[in-house]
C-alpha cells in the first residue's frame, strides 16, 4: 500500500496543481482505507461504522491519535499505517502549496504586481532614488499614513521593501488600470512626482479622470505650467519640484502651499517685518508680546531671535531679553514709537 500510495501521489502531483492534488489524495485514501478496514477488521470492533470511521480517519491521518478507536487485527494496523502515510502525504502537499503560494505572493508584491487593498491612503506616482524615499519618510513620520509607491516598469522591484506601511505597484503610470491597482479611487491624496513636467501633466489628467475629488498634488519644475493644470482641475495644488519637503507638507495638510505662497508674495494681505524689542517690552513673555501685537496692531509675531538663536513660534512663556529681534506679519510696518509707548502689562 505505501508503495502504491507514493506512486499515486507522484502521478497526481504531475497532473494536478494546487489544493486539488491534496484533496484527491485525502479522498482516495479515505475511500480505499475504509473498504480495506471493513474487510479485515472484526465486526465487533465498530471502527468502520459510518459515524465513527470519519473521526478515526481524521485524527489518525493528522497523526494526533487520541486512541479512542483503533484497529485490533494485524491487517487493520497495516491499514492504519496506510492512513498515516496518506495523511502525511496530504499535509506535505498542503504545506508545500502554501509555502509556494506565500513565496509567489511575496515575489509579486516585491515586483509590484499585486492589487492594493487600501483606502484613505497616499499614492506617490513616480520614483527617483533618494528623493522619493525622503518624501515617503516625511509622509509617514506623523501618523504613519499608508503609502502606495507607484513606479514605471524600469524599477524592477520594490525600492522600499523594508519599510512597513509602504506598498508597491509597478507598471505604466499613464494607464488607468495601473492606477486602479494602486487604489487611486480610494486614496485621500495623490502625489505626482514625475520625471518631467510633460509627464506630470499627463499623469494629473489620468488621476483627475479616475478620482476627481482626490487631493491632487503635482510637483513641477516650471511653475508656469500650473495654469494649464488648473484647466484640468481648479483644485490641483502645484508645488515647486525642487522643494520635496513642501511636496510632503501639501500632501499631509491640503492648502499649505497657498499659505507659503502668501507669505512669500509681498503683494498679498500681509508682509513680514522685523523690529528690535523696545525697552518697554523687555522681560515680558513671548505670549504677552504676541497678544499685544495682535490686539493693538492686528499683527502676528512668528519668530524671535535672541543672541545667536532664532526660534519660530517659541514657547508661549519664553521671556524676551533686551535686544531680542521680533519677526511679525502685518499689513504695514509698525511704528517703533508706538510700541515703546504702549507696553503691555506683565503676564
Amino acid at each position: 500500500m505505501p508503495i502504491f500510495l507514493a506512486r499515486f501521489v507522484s502521478v497526481l502531483r504531475a497532473r494536478l496543481r494546487g489544493w486539488r492534488a491534496a484533496l484527491t489524495v485525502a479522498l482516495t485514501v479515505f475511500g480505499t482505507s475504509w473498504i480495506a478496514m471493513e474487510l479485515v477488521e472484526p465486526e465487533a470492533n465498530g471502527i468502520t461504522a459510518p459515524g465513527t470511521y470519519w473521526w478515526w480517519f481524521l485524527i489518525t491521518a493528522s497523526t494526533v491519535g487520541y486512541g479512542d478507536f483503533f484497529p485490533e487485527s494485524a491487517p487493520g494496523r497495516i491499514v492504519g499505517a496506510y492512513v498515516i502515510i496518506g495523511g502525511i502525504a496530504t499535509l506535505t502537499i498542503l504545506f508545500t502549496e502554501l509555502s509556494t503560494h506565500i513565496q509567489t505572493l511575496r515575489s509579486k508584491r516585491l515586483k509590484g504586481m499585486v492589487d492594493v487593498d487600501l483606502s484613505g491612503h497616499i499614492v506617490v506616482l513616480g520614483y527617483l532614488p533618494g528623493r522619493t524615499e525622503r518624501i515617503v519618510h516625511q509622509l509617514r513620520v506623523e501618523d504613519g499614513h499608508a503609502v502606495v509607491l507607484c513606479a514605471w516598469d524600469e524599477v524592477a522591484e520594490h525600492p522600499m521593501a523594508g519599510e512597513d506601511g509602504v506598498a508597491f505597484v509597478r507598471g505604466d503610470l499613464g494607464d488607468a488600470a495601473t492606477l486602479e491597482r494602486a487604489g487611486v479611487g480610494r486614496a485621500r491624496t495623490v502625489v505626482v512626482d514625475a520625471r518631467d513636467d510633460n509627464e506630470a501633466l499627463a499623469l494629473a489628467v489620468t488621476v483627475d479622470h479616475l478620482a476627481p475629488d482626490v487631493h491632487l498634488v503635482v510637483a513641477l519644475r516650471d511653475m508656469n505650467r500650473c495654469e494649464r493644470l488648473r484647466y484640468v482641475s481648479p483644485k490641483v495644488q502645484c508645488v515647486q519640484w525642487h522643494m520635496p519637503n513642501l511636496v510632503a507638507d501639501e500632501a499631509l495638510d491640503p492648502g499649505i502651499t497657498e499659505v507659503y505662497s502668501e507669505l512669500m508674495d509681498s503683494s498679498g494681505g500681509g508682509n513680514t517685518y522685523s523690529v528690535t524689542l523696545p525697552p518697554a517690552l523687555e522681560g515680558r513673555t513671548f505670549g504677552a508680546c504676541q497678544a499685544h501685537f495682535g490686539e493693538r496692531y492686528d499683527a502676528t509675531v512668528i519668530a524671535v531671535r535672541q543672541g545667536d538663536r532664532t526660534a519660530v513660534s517659541p514657547p508661549w512663556n519664553e521671556p524676551l531679553r533686551p535686544g531680542a529681534l521680533l519677526y511679525y506679519l502685518a499689513e504695514r510696518r509698525i511704528d517703533v514709537g508706538g510700541l515703546t509707548g504702549a507696553a503691555p502689562g506683565r503676564r
